[in-house]
């Protein structure tokens, strides 16, 4: 039942380009899976080289691929160039001022951030079901259909942006630690946790900050962040720390391949204007394998891979075994 699919918005009408995006999915290959073990082997994670193909026809444009390169969403760097280049702090100043300036409209569901609105279903959906298979209730399982299926899990959000998902996930009866480093983020998610009646502990500082106090939680998300950090590396060390023994990190990602560049770089940005220009750096997208790699070196163990596509049919985002683009995995600090 696989549909054509995009990497990063909901259906915003303009229904000539959407057509032309869906003819142009048919000339991608699919690769990477859905699994829950610790085979490599199935992820997709080589590193794309784009040397001797100057430009790119796709999405009904001719797109010069260095031309993008070169250009600000190109601007990052990828993984290796942030190991060799460690800096004394992950957070990346330009993407911070970049999402406080979106301020009150990220709760705008047609907004700029109305990519994220669509995909929060499916994120939501997910975290909500590994979380009550993971984390039983006493000695019986969590009834993932209760009012507050989540209720004594503690969860730190990073990147928590203006809570999004921390509101969510507060409803399930999470107790939630929610950060971000864009003061006017934490401003607008305060305001509106309050006017919803919602106890949410948000505070405008960083996981590197954050780890000083000691604090452990049953559950770390960096959904939608790792992308935006200058050394991904550092950041999920520091993530990975917060972890309690036994407990979860959960990471929601763009993976770097010629198809995400296509559709979250070229489609999102370019071509249909989901996003603005910029929100995205395509080199600092990082691969399933790089992912792992960072997780294992933080001491965590893999429990569970996933994509998630776009169906332009459903207008709705699902899991998938499709990890070209948007991805997630979930890993499990031993104890």
């Amino acid at each position: 039942k696989d549909h054509p699919r995009r990497g990063l918005c909901g259906n915003q009408g303009q229904d000539h380009r959407q057509a032309e995006v869906r003819n142009s999915y048919a000339s991608f290959p699919k690769s990477g899976g859905r699994f829950s073990d610790k085979n490599d082997a199935k992820t997709n994670g080589s590193k794309q080289d784009f040397v001797g193909e100057p430009t790119k026809s796709c999405l009904g444009i001719q797109v010069s691929f260095q031309q993008i390169v070169s250009s600000e969403s190109m601007g990052g760097k990828d993984m290796g160039e942030q190991q060799r280049r460690r800096p004394a702090s992950t957070v990346d100043p330009e993407d911070v001022a970049r999402f406080d300036r979106v301020g009150a409209d990220w709760w705008n569901p047609h907004g700029p951030m109305r990519a994220l609105h669509k995909f929060n279903p499916a994120r939501l959906s997910y975290l909500r079901d590994l979380l009550c298979r993971h984390f039983p209730a006493g000695r019986n399982p969590r009834d993932r259909h209760a009012a507050e299926p989540l209720r004594g899990l503690s969860i730190l959000d990073i990147g928590c942006g203006a809570g999004l998902l921390s509101e969510p996930l507060a409803r399930l009866g999470a107790t939630m630690t929610s950060i971000d480093p864009a003061a006017r983020n934490i401003e607008v998610a305060q305001d509106h946790a309050t006017k919803a009646g919602l106890t949410i502990d948000y505070r405008c500082t960083t996981a590197e900050e954050l780890i000083g106090e000691g604090r452990l939680f049953d559950v770390v998300l960096t959904m939608e962040v790792i992308e935006h950090v200058s050394d991904v590396p550092s950041f999920l060390r520091h993530a990975a720390a917060m972890v309690r023994p036994g407990g979860l990190l959960v990471a929601a990602t763009l993976n770097r391949t010629v198809k995400s560049f296509a559709l979250a770089i070229v489609g999102a940005e370019y071509v249909l204007r989901w996003v603005p220009r910029g929100t995205h750096s395509w080199r600092q997208f990082v691969t399933p394998q790089e992912l792992i790699v960072a997780l294992r070196q933080g001491g965590l163990e893999i429990l569970d891979q996933t994509g998630v596509t776009y169906d332009p049919v459903a207008d709705k985002w699902r899991l998938s075994h499709d990890m070209d683009v948007n991805y997630m995995i979930a890993a499990r600090r031993p104890g």
